[in-house]
């Protein structure tokens, strides 16, 4: 990435790792609230939160981080095994 910004990995809750992977399939906020059985606000802090703690602009650059760290796996891009819960990369 061009600027030093979302260069390192972040300390990211078991729960903010499933909103990442519903946020790089594509879902909508409320389609992540619906998927997880939790309110669209709750979603939309997760968000904001996630953005922060990955020093992300918006929901594009939240994947490319994602991708950049091993968080996610898309169509057999990135697909190296991920850490098991509780452990980190």
């Amino acid at each position: 990435m061009a600027s030093g910004k979302s260069q390192t990995t972040a300390t990211l809750s078991q729960r903010e790792v499933q909103i990442i992977e519903h946020v790089a399939a594509g879902l909508t906020n409320l389609e992540i609230a619906q998927e997880l059985a939790i309110s669209k606000r709750t979603v939309d802090n997760h968000i904001s939160n996630i953005l922060t703690k990955t020093s992300t602009d918006n929901r594009v650059g939240l994947v490319r981080w994602a991708l950049k760290w091993g968080k996610v796996c898309l169509n057999d891009v990135n697909c190296c095994p991920l850490p098991a819960p509780g452990q980190t990369k």
